[in-house]
C-alpha cells in the first residue's frame, strides 16, 4: 500500500496543478470557441487519453529519456509546435465553422488531433517525471510503476476535470457571441490565434 502520509501533499499539489492554466486548457478553450461545446469535451477526451501515453512512459522509466537526449526532446518539441500551428493556420483561413453543427463530421478528427497535441508535448512526460516521484515510496508493497500508474491516473482525471470546467465557460462565451452575430467572425480567429500561440509558446523561450 502506498504511505498515507504523501497523500495530502500530494492532493494540494495535484488541484494546484488543476487549477493553474496551462497549454492544455487554452487549447481546449480554443477548440470550443471554433467548434462548440461539444468539440471541446472531445478535445478534453482526446488530452486525457494522450496523457495516458506519457504516465505508462513515466511508469516504465521510457521518460527519462527526453533528460538525457535533449536533441530529442527539442525534436518532439518542435514537431508539436509545427502541428498546433498547422491546425491554428487551418482555422484563420477557414477551414474550421463555428458552432455546435460544425462538430458531426469533426469529433472523431478532433480527438485525434488532441490525442496527437498531448502525445507531442515533451513538457508533460518531463511534468509526470519531476512531480510523481515526490510521491512514489520504494519501500511500499506496490510495485514502483504501479505506483506511477495509480498516482498518474489521479493527476489526469483531476487535470481533466478542470480541463472539462473551462470547456464549460469557453462554452458559454461563444454561445453569448454566437447570438450576438459575432461568432462567425470572431470565434475562428480567436481560436486560431490562441493555437498559434501555444506553437509558438512550445519553441520560445527555448528550455
Amino acid at each position: 500500500m502506498l504511505a498515507i502520509e504523501p497523500w495530502i501533499p500530494f492532493i494540494v499539489a495535484t488541484m494546484l496543478f488543476a487549477c493553474m492554466p496551462g497549454p492544455a486548457i487554452l487549447y481546449m478553450t480554443a477548440q470550443t470557441l471554433a467548434h462548440g461545446r461539444k468539440a471541446g469535451v472531445m478535445a478534453a477526451l482526446g488530452i486525457h487519453v494522450g496523457c495516458y501515453v506519457h504516465i505508462i512512459a513515466a511508469a516504465v522509466g521510457l521518460a527519462a529519456i527526453l533528460e538525457h537526449l535533449p536533441g530529442l526532446y527539442a525534436a518532439i518539441r518542435l514537431l508539436g509546435a509545427a502541428y498546433l500551428v498547422w491546425l491554428g493556420v487551418s482555422m484563420l483561413l477557414g477551414r474550421a465553422q463555428a458552432g455546435d453543427h460544425a462538430i458531426a463530421g469533426n469529433g472523431r478528427a478532433i480527438f485525434r488531433q488532441s490525442v496527437v497535441v498531448e502525445m507531442l508535448n515533451p513538457k508533460t512526460a518531463l511534468f509526470f517525471l519531476t512531480f510523481l516521484p515526490q510521491f512514489v515510496n520504494p519501500l511500499a508493497g506496490m510495485p514502483v510503476g504501479l505506483q506511477f500508474l495509480g498516482l498518474g491516473m489521479i493527476v489526469n482525471l483531476a487535470l481533466s476535470m478542470a480541463d472539462l470546467a473551462a470547456v464549460g465557460l469557453a462554452s458559454l462565451v461563444s454561445r453569448h457571441l454566437l447570438r450576438h452575430g459575432a461568432g462567425n467572425r470572431v470565434l475562428p480567429a480567436v481560436s486560431g490565434s490562441v493555437l498559434i500561440g501555444l506553437g509558438v509558446m512550445l519553441v520560445w523561450p527555448p528550455m
